[in-house]
Order: structure tokens, then sequence, then C-alpha cells
């Protein structure tokens, strides 16, 4: 279980916002740190819960302990190492060949087989067999995989791998730290799930995440192994292994191949750890893997493509910079003392990698592979396959592939005689540091001695899971109720860059009230407060072993994930617990030791800590700049009253206490016996004039799991831009309301969330503070979310609300022409612009464009690091779009314009010339993933209520969908993209502009030096097309739309 417990807030705080008040489990997986992701303070959308899996003889199952056992293991608290090299052979399997290893411990409810093998060369591989179905019993094996070796097909133009960038979400701040709210992108109007088919909704989503076969390798190496005259070339060797290897030169060909066959790809670097993964259609796992091996075997890693390569790397690091989570992540790190990892800059840059050193006659190209024949050696790296095979076709294939990774024999990097970076006296200070958001935000980090060996104790969980309590006694209860605050995180989310081999981090961000933020003195003496009450009292038996009744009752009956995010959590486990923890180790408690836990509770003083305070307050007295985010900030140590305070044997707060004991542990999971036949769809069993309900019984996952959705509509919510924000509002304080008396049901796995349209009807009171409280925090939201290029653009194509009007599902039908909406960035200094080109296409049209769309304009032309195709569903009127974030500092928004419009030509003659065979094959592909079995419960949930939501109720669609398919020649698809890219095309180019001298900006601002303030209402500047030919351009996006047509929602039911 990763250690990082947030307590909910309200009011524009991680997810309440326009559309969404959301709760949910309050302890949070945060996502690894990536360069390219959020890492500090990223909470999960959800805690991810891995479906029911029914037992397999094969492997030891956990059963759950009863309260004399729990705590009572005679296993210490010291984690053995992980297993290496010399605990075993692989093919040695014991008495029951072909069967499961006996000593990893696996969920009851998991059906699948694990084996652990160790080659040759060191590497160290756990193998997962998944031909169980959900009650334990073998599945049949389709005649496309029976015989993998006779089938094997070779894609002669397919030849190499190219990595694939993030979600184009992928590490925007929508949700990039804890003050900073958890999804502003929840703003989003809430069809607008259904809108964007390739990322959000089914087609996307169940290409990434439903394949059969997946695999993930870590590499025991990260950033922290950079060279101090090459930052970032951890990250950029993870990058430049993809571009081809000796075996498959094509510098595109493993991207096409799994595009091909419906696949996905990507890689992260972490501080000590780098981690690729890839899916794709069981029938070409094997290929696939021998493909990818090609990596770590024999990458190609040309110098024709470090230039290009190098600026997708400086893409990703301009992406990253109006994040504050990462400025912060970087100011923090600076403090380290000198000759500590974390003080370097691990993303690297076109400075860092391509222009410093040419000055100083660096060979980056030699170096790159020199760090390559270093770090990439097999006995660092961790390899975890999954597939519908047996453990010993998976172990033959392995052995096969991987055992030519060569092995350098060297000692692997150890920076763990590097502890306590943080001791000295530049940490322990107060920082204020002006944000790229309008937030008000306090975090107090500790930095702890390394806390990862006492996994099995969990003392970081425990304390995370009292500190972001938000029952009563809490201190996010009591803040609430001085409305000083609106939501409050604790803990360590397990990220490289909060937990690593030197130090682990435990971080307390406290999101502020305007008022809060006048009181922030007053914050912190309330945290440490609490803090030196659970000092005082002492590890709590009763508390811990309630979180360990809650983690083991979710492992126990957890439900599958997708098999390639589960692949690489797996790899990494690998590389930190021994064989019998790699399933366990980072979820469930194993043993009670309170002097474990007291011993790191007792470092969490005010006089160890660091104080983080962030506030548009702050402009104007920050003269200090972060060399690599340019982040502003200054540097003041306490004043005296509260350092002596805090330095004295403080007074307690009476308000402060442990939480009670939770009520709603679920202590029965008896399934009921059907009172009705099963069917296969939903069933309507009540209909009223007043609504209707419709029915499903599981008959298919079986676990003691209910989803209970209401869907309440009324039409008085969106007549008006107003109704729309009284109901954020009202919404908003629901949540703050409901937060307390909720919260122990909450964390019990009881969850719950408010969505727009959705109203918990009964009592409801409020105080006018808690009401300016969220209407302060709402105006904060609204601008937060304005200010990102890409929510902006996606925006610009709303026509505004002016008077109270009839609310339809409405699509402004768009005239045969080219139409351009250009518009300056609300967000002054920022470099970061966006490019979208719509057509007003099908799932089939986006499979064949996806892999070209990127190999064009990422890898050859390098526009940008976020580049890709959409297929959109609008209120029933199809189309599709290509995107590209560039910046303004390198190209004209109006060339990458062109440079997409140049591709969907180049695409044209593609598909032109495309084989039938090729045809076939995607048809194929396409039909494949459709027919797919939902991985989870959640998954045919949320595919049901999308049919309730809209009111199609065609619960059958993936099978009528299947039956088109099969029927589509590819002069349909030739024909329809012709119809809809000539001149009777009709084409919406929106382009959101950054500031940059290609788009005569001759003075860029720094982000941190223009001030946006969140009261001022924002003004759309419009610009004029200079290069575009025959281009309309809009300059009033009212006055244009009144003129058009308008289209009536259009429900898609053949």
């Amino acid at each position: 279980m990763k250690s990082w417990i947030k307590a909910r807030g309200e009011g524009g705080v991680p997810g309440c916002s326009s559309a969404f008040a959301r709760r949910s489990l309050a302890t949070r997986v945060l996502g690894r740190y990536r360069l390219g992701e959020s890492p500090w303070g990223r909470p999960a959308a959800t805690a991810p819960v891995m479906p029911g899996r029914n037992k397999a003889a094969s492997a030891s199952s956990l059963d759950l302990p009863s309260r004399e056992q729990e705590g009572d293991s005679s296993r210490g608290a010291k984690a053995r190492a992980p297993q290496d090299e010399s605990d075993g052979e692989g093919g040695d399997h014991g008495p029951n060949p072909g069967l499961g290893d006996p000593e990893i411990v696996k969920s009851p409810s998991d059906p699948k087989q694990y084996r652990y093998v160790i080659l040759q060369n060191g590497l160290r591989a756990l193998l997962v067999s998944d031909l169980n179905n959900m009650d334990g019993t073998p599945s049949v094996m389709s005649s496309d995989g029976e015989d993998e070796d006779s089938e094997e097909e070779t894609d002669e133009d397919d030849d190499s791998g190219a990595e694939i960038e993030d979600d184009k979400e992928g590490f925007d701040d929508d949700y990039d730290d804890a003050d900073e709210c958890d999804s502003d992108e929840d703003l989003n109007d809430p069809d607008s799930d259904l809108e964007e088919l390739t990322d959000k909704d089914e087609v996307k989503k169940r290409a990434r995440t439903e394949k059969q076969s997946a695999a993930a390798l870590c590499v025991g190496a990260g950033s922290f192994s950079d060279p101090e005259d090459l930052p970032g070339l951890a990250h950029f060797l993870e990058h430049m292994v993809f571009m081809g290897s000796s075996k498959y030169p094509d510098e595109n060909g493993f991207d096409a191949f799994l595009k091909k066959h419906w696949g996905s790809d990507n890689a992260s670097t972490d501080c000590e750890r780098t981690v690729f993964q890839f899916d794709v259609q069981r029938k070409y796992f094997k290929e696939a893997l021998d493909r990818w091996a090609q990596f770590f075997i024999h990458p190609l890693m040309i110098r024709d493509a470090i230039d290009r390569e190098v600026e997708a790397v400086h893409s990703e690091y301009q992406l990253a910079r109006p994040s504050d989570s990462n400025r912060r992540e970087m100011l923090f790190g600076s403090l380290a003392r000198p000759g500590h990892p974390m003080k370097k800059f691990f993303w690297g840059n076109a400075d860092t990698l391509k222009h410093e050193p040419k000055i100083y006659k660096i060979d980056t190209y030699t170096r790159l592979r020199e760090f390559w024949q270093r770090y990439y050696s097999a006995h660092y790296m961790t390899l975890v396959v999954q597939s519908k095979e047996t453990l010993d076709t998976l172990e033959k294939w392995v052995t096969e592939i991987f055992s030519e990774i060569p092995n350098n024999g060297l000692d692997r990097a150890s920076f763990d005689n590097l502890t306590q970076p943080f001791d000295t006296p530049e940490f322990h200070k107060l920082y204020k540091v002006v944000p790229i958001r309008k937030i008000h935000s306090m975090n107090i980090t500790w930095a702890l001695p390394p806390q990862e060996h006492y996994y099995r104790v969990k003392p970081i969980h425990y304390i995370s899971w009292l500190v972001g309590h938000e029952g009563k006694g809490s201190v996010l209860s009591l803040l609430r109720k001085k409305c000083w605050a609106l939501a409050l995180y604790g803990g360590n989310g397990e990220t490289g860059f909060e937990q690593n081999s030197t130090y682990s981090v435990f971080s307390i961000s406290v999101t502020l009230t305007d008022d809060g933020f006048k009181h922030f003195y007053e914050v912190a003496h309330v945290v440490f407060q609490y803090l030196k009450m659970l000092q005082k009292i002492g590890p709590d038996k009763r508390v811990w072993e309630e979180i360990q009744k809650i983690e083991a009752n979710e492992f126990h009956y957890e439900e599958q994930t997708d098999p390639v995010d589960y692949v690489e959590s797996l790899c990494e486990n690998m590389q930190l617990y021994p064989k019998e923890d790699f399933l366990t180790g980072d979820q469930l408690l194993f043993e009670y030791e309170p002097e474990v836990i007291a011993d790191a509770l007792n470092q969490l003083t005010p006089q160890r800590a660091n104080l983080i305070l962030l506030s548009a307050a702050n402009e104007g007295k920050c003269h200090l700049k972060e060399r690599w985010f340019g982040t502003q900030y200054s540097v003041e140590g306490n004043i005296k009253y509260w350092s002596d305070l805090w330095a004295s044997d403080f007074v307690l707060n009476e308000d402060l206490h442990l939480p009670e004991e939770n009520r709603y542990i679920a202590t029965d999971f008896a399934l009921k016996a059907p009172d009705s036949p099963e069917t296969e769809y939903p069933v309507k069993t009540l209909s009223t004039q007043q609504g209707c309900l419709w029915y499903k019984k599981d008959d298919k996952f079986k676990i003691p799991k209910a989803y209970i959705r209401f869907h309440l509509i009324s039409p008085l919510i969106q007549q008006s831009a107003e109704n729309v924000v009284l109901f954020d509002t009202f919404l908003n304080i629901l949540a703050h309301n409901l937060a307390e008396p909720a919260y122990e049901a909450d964390v019990a796995q009881l969850e719950y969330k408010l969505v727009a349209g959705e109203i918990l009807l009964g009592k409801f009171l409020f105080t006018p503070a808690v009401f300016e409280m969220i209407i302060e925090q709402l105006k904060k939201t609204y601008f937060n979310v304005l200010i990102k290029a890409e929510t902006l653009a996606k925006k610009l194509q709303f026509l505004p609300l002016v008077h109270p009007c009839p609310v339809q599902f409405r699509v402004m039908d768009l005239p045969n022409i080219h139409l351009l909406c250009k518009v300056k960035t609300l967000n002054k200094g920022d470099a970061n612009s966006e490019v979208t080109v719509y057509y007003q296409v099908e799932c089939l049209l986006w499979m064949h464009m996806e892999e070209p769309c990127f190999d064009f304009l990422r890898t050859k032309q390098t526009l940008g690091y976020h580049v890709y195709p959409t297929c959109r569903n609008t209120s029933g009127i199809l189309g599709f779009s290509v995107t590209v974030a560039t910046q303004a500092t390198k190209y004209n928004s109006e060339l990458v314009d062109k440079k997409i419009e140049e591709f969907l030509f180049c695409f044209d003659e593609k598909i032109k010339t495309l084989t039938e065979e090729a045809f076939s094959t995607q048809v194929t592909a396409l039909i494949k993933l459709k027919e797919c079995e939902d991985s989870h419960l959640g998954e045919e949930v949320n595919r049901n209520w999308n049919e309730v939501v809209t009111q199609q109720y065609l619960f059958d669609r993936l099978a009528r969908e299947i039956d088109a398919l099969k029927s589509l020649s590819k002069a349909d698809l030739v024909n329809w993209f012709q119809a809809h890219r000539g001149n009777e095309g009709k084409v919406l180019s929106v382009h959101v502009v950054g500031y940059g001298k290609h788009e005569g900006d001759a003075e860029v601002p720094s982000s941190s030096d223009v001030h946006n303030a969140c009261s001022e209402i924002p003004q759309l500047t419009f610009l004029s097309a200079c290069t575009l030919v025959n281009i309309t351009s809009i300059k009033d996006i009212k006055a244009y739309t009144s003129a058009l047509n308008v289209l009536p929602y259009h429900k898609i039911l053949k």
C-alpha cells in the first residue's frame, strides 16, 4: 500500500470542481515519479482495486488472519534483500514442473499462476500465466494462440521501436500535487469523457488496458547515476533505446508493430530505476518480446537520431515547467547537501544534452553508449511477463530471448552511504514561493532515514493514516471548523523522489483558504500539536490493526488490474522485496512493531521540518530564483515567537485525538444467492413518470462488491452560467458537510462521489464563512483551469451562455470551409502552445493514423512531446482531430498547422496504397480488441452506465460494432476519409498560442515574473492568421456561432 493519505477537501480542491465534487478512498496510490510526471503528491483518481481473482492451487494464497494472528508473525520487521542470483536458477521448479511457485504469496481471489526464474546472465524474471478463468478453471486456448511458434508473422516494414508519449494528460498538473487540487480537468463538461474516444472512452482505454499479454522490465539504475557534466542522461537514454536496434533497425518499427496489433508501450525514469513496459494482442506477444528485448541487447542509438530526440526531451521539460509540483520538487532537491544526487537536474534539456556539450567538447553519443554499457546490465534487471500461456511456454520464451542481454559483471551503483542529505541549515527554514496557479498551500516536510526496509511494519503508512484522517479529532476536521483549510495530504507516495536508498520523505500538504493563509503559522501549529499528541501516546495497536484489516480485505478480494499496469508494478516490486512478497510487499501490513513506528514518529518535530508556503500573495516579495524551472522564492527563519514556542514543550490541543474505532470495516463477504434469472445485459426493473431503475447481477467476477449510481436530471442546472456556478457551489458545500461523517465508511471501502447532476437530497445547512470559503476557492479553480493551453483549446468550441435558455444537447454544424480560431494563452509567460485541427470518423481510422502521426509529427518533425490523433463523438456527431503541444520558443502555431495538414496529405496517400492484407489485419485487431472481456467489474459498470446516461440503452453496442466492422471494406475507409478531407470538408483549427519569439513576442517574461489575478475576468485575445491561406478566422466566437445551424443530439443506435 502506498503510504500517502489525503484528507479530502471541497470547493475546487482535489476532485471538487465544476463537474465533480468527488469523494473516494482516503488512501491514495501516487503515480511513480516519472520524468514527465508530477512526482510530488500526485494522487490517483481512485485507489486501484485489483479485481476478484479466485484461488488457484499452484501458488500460495494469503488467508485473512484472525485478530490473534495479526501482528504476531515471527518474521522480523527488517526486510530480507530481494532475491539474488544465488537463490535459484531458471527451470528448477521442485516436484511440480509446469505449476506455479508455491513460495509466492498471492490473493485467494487471484487465479493466475506465478513462477520466478533467474537466467544465466543474472536477469530475474517473474512469469505470470493467466490461463485460468475467474472461477479458477482453465480457459480454452483460442485457435490463434495454440501454437505461437507456427503462427509467427513477420512485418518487413515494421522494424523496431520508438517511445510513445504518455497520455496527453501525462504529467499535466491537473492532478499534479496535493495543494494544487486533484483535478481541475474535472471542470470540463462531464460529457467530455464521451467525446474524446481515443484517450478517455472505450477505444483508447481498452486498447491500453485490456491486452491479454504484457511485459515490463525494470533497470536498477536511474537519474541518480547521471554524470555531473551531462544532467538528464539517464532520461535521455530511456528515449534513445527505442530508436531502432541491430536486429530491427527501423527507427519507428516497434511502435508501428504494436499499433498494427493494437498495442502500446511506454517508459519512465526514476531516481534509482528505469521502467519499460508494453502490451499487445496475445498472438503477437512472442514477436513483440523479441523486438522489445533488442533495446537491451543491441540498441542502435545512431548519431543522426540524437539531435532529434533531444528536442523531444526538451519539449517534455518545457511542458513540465508550468507545474507547481515540479517546480517545488526542483527547489526541494536544491536544498540537499553538495555532492548528493538529489541536487542534480534529472529532466535534461537542450542546454544540458546538446548546447553545453558542444561548448565543452563532450561527445554525447559516446557518453550515451558508455552509460548504456555500464547501467543496462542484465543482473540489474527485473522482468515480468504476463500472458495466456503456460508457465513452461513463458519460461521458454524468456530464456530464449532475454538471455542475450549482456552482463557487465560490475557491482550495481549504490548510494546508501549518502544518508541524511537534508540535515543542513538551509533545509530547516521557511521558503515562500510564487506559484503558477492561484493557490494557497503550506507544505511541511521531513527527511527521515530510509524506510523501505521496514515495509512489513509500514511505519509511514501508519502515521499517514492518522495525519490524513478527516474524521472527528483530526487535523483537517479542526482546520475546517476554523475555515482555514480545504484539504490535507500526509505521507509518502513511494516515488523515487520521496523514497530511495538515501532518505524517505514524510510530507504534510495543506490547501489553505484565504483566511488560512493569513494564519498559516497557526495552521502549522495545529499540525505540530497533533504530531506531538501522537508522540506522547505512542503507537496504538488498535489503529494499526484496523489499517491492517482494511488492506487485507482489499487484497483478499482484489479485482484484477490492467496487465500492463500490473507488470509495471511487479517489476519494480522485484527490485525491493524478496520473492514471497513480490505481490504483497507494497500493500499488506505484516508485523506490529511499535518501536519502529515510534522511531519514525519521534523524528517529526518542528526543529527538523522544512516549510514551503506557496501563494500568489508572495508576488513581488521573492527575489531568489531556482536555476532550472525559474521558481521565484525567498528564505526566512521562523519568526522568534514561533521558534521559541516550537522549541518549548508547547501545550496540546484537546480537540485533537485519535479516531474512534471504525465500525464500517466489512466482516461478512458472503455472496447473496440470485433471486431472479441472470441476464447478459442490464434490465429495466422499474419505470415511472419520475424515472426508471436498471439492474444487472454480477455473474462474472463474483466479488462482494456493488455499484449503485443515480442520475438525477434537472433542466435548471445548465440554463445559465450563473446556475452552473450555483450548482458547483452547492456540490462543494455538500462535499464539505459530508466529509467528516462519511470519512470512516470511505476508508473502509464504502466509497461515494458527487458528480454534477447527482444530488444528495436532504438536510442542507451551511454557514456564511463556509460559503465564502467555497466561493473563493472556486474562483481559483476556474482560473487554474483556464490558464492551461490544452484546456482552453477544448473550451473554445463552446458557445458562451449569456441569457438563460432551454438546455438541449446541440452541436454547431460547421460550414464546408477551413476555420481558424487563434488566441493567446491566458497564462502570461507560458511558452507552451496547443494546436488542434478538427474534422467534423471512425475508430478504425484512428488505428491506422496513430503511429504514422506520432512518427511524422514528433519523431521526424520534432514539433512537440505530445502528439496524438483523437476520435471524437460530440453529442452523436463524429469527427477526428490531430493535436500537437509545442512551444512558441521553437515553432509558430501556423507552421505546426501546416505540418498537420502535410501529415494528413501523406496519410491520404498511405491509406490509398494500403494492401487488403494490411487493412484486414487492422480490422481483425480492432475486432479482437472489442471482443476482450472486461478485466474488472467497474469496467462493465462504466460501459453500461454510459448507455443509461446518454439514454441510448444499447447495451450490446460492442457486438453490433463488431458486426459492422466485419462488413467494412478498404474502399469504405478510403472513400470516407477523402470525402471529409477534400474541399467540401468541415475543418476547425484551434490555436492557443504561448509566449515566445516565434509568435512575435520580443521579450518573454518568466512564468514567475507575471501576475495572473484570479479575481480578474480572463479576456481572450484573438490573433489573425499570417501565413495560412484559404482560412476563415474567427474573431468573436459568440457572433460567429450564432449564425451557424444547430445539429440536434444524435443517438448512435445503428
